[in-house]
């Protein structure tokens, strides 16, 4: 049986609250848009908040194409414990003595800015890393060790906002590559201080190009539900970021049908430029977002059609 097709097509930030698993509010925005098809990129934990972007419609196809290499956290690092989950939600396994040098701003900025850099992360027990088929959560809560790789990642900043010595915290910006868990940042700056940590407060400031001031809140996408999906959905094309090429009325029948039409020219930040060899742009027609497609040589080939335009182009 064919699929219906979707009422319309958007992408939208969602200010995530608390108390809620990321698949929650996919669940909430379905039932506020009267859309089957909604997904979401870049999972929060259900104690995080902050920026979650939602695909509606169509744009559930974008969720794997974007990129959002760099993300941005607010974090609250409380010392002196560690959990079972590297944050608030779990059990205590070990606590530890704050030697109160770790409770001067100076000190707390000299050490974060010390972690700057590239560096090896073994992810935390209760995390989504699936090792051998299996999610590393369903072993953990089974009792089960699983032998979790350390991955690559990139903290490109770690500043301190402030410190509050009655409650041992340091509460953080940090701008992180795609996969960081900031869990695993408090827990092993905890280790290497020798006074153990976990993350009490999180929320993501930004997803790639998109921030807080992009997002809307479950209530207000409840109360108005499609009508505010249209006045707040996400550009795609610049949640995408590629080039902009504007389709002819006389292009598009060729589109529909995935055959090659001219490279053309196509415009970004840095201005209008020819569409070059290898390069994937934006197809765009009216103020939504056709395709994306690659130049081979002087043509373009369709890498992804959206039958239904997705909406919010700028």
């Amino acid at each position: 049986m064919s699929r219906r097709p979707s009422a319309f097509s958007a992408l939208i930030a969602v200010d995530k609250p608390a108390g809620l698993t990321s698949h929650d509010v996919v669940s909430r925005v379905r039932r506020a848009v009267g859309e089957k098809r909604v997904g979401h990129a870049g999972t929060l934990d259900p104690a995080a908040t902050g920026v979650l972007v939602v695909g509606i419609g169509q744009a559930t196809k974008l969720l794997g194409l974007l990129t959002l290499d760099r993300k941005g956290y607010r974090a609250t690092f409380a010392l002196g414990a560690e959990t079972t989950t590297d944050d608030a939600e779990g059990e205590f396994v070990a606590t530890a003595d704050v030697p109160e040098a770790l409770l001067d701003p100076r000190r707390a900025s000299l050490e974060l800015s010390r972690l700057v850099g590239e560096c090896d992360q073994v992810p935390p027990r209760f995390s989504a890393v699936s090792v051998g088929g299996r999610r590393a959560y369903d072993a953990a809560r089974a009792g089960e060790e699983l032998e979790l790789k350390a991955r690559h990642v990139t903290i490109y900043g770690a500043n301190l906002v402030g410190v509050d010595a009655e409650r041992c915290t340091w509460t953080v910006d940090l701008d992180v590559s795609k996969g960081t868990y900031v869990r695993s940042i408090a827990r092993d700056l905890g280790r290497n201080l020798g006074c153990l940590a976990h993350v009490c407060e999180l929320r993501r400031t930004f997803s790639g190009p998109v921030t807080l001031e992009d997002c809307v809140s479950l209530d207000e996408l409840s109360g108005r539900g499609a009508e505010l999906v249209h006045e707040r959905a996400l550009d795609p094309v610049a949640t995408l970021d590629l080039p902009l090429r504007e389709l002819s009325v006389e292009e598009i029948p060729d589109v529909m049908c995935g055959r090659r039409i001219p490279a053309g020219v196509a415009r970004d930040v840095a201005g209008v430029h020819e569409v070059t060899h290898g390069q994937r742009v934006a197809l765009v027609f009216g103020g939504g977002l056709a395709g994306i497609w690659r130049c081979e040589g002087r043509r373009l080939v369709c890498e992804t059609n959206f039958p239904q335009a997705i909406e919010g182009v700028r």
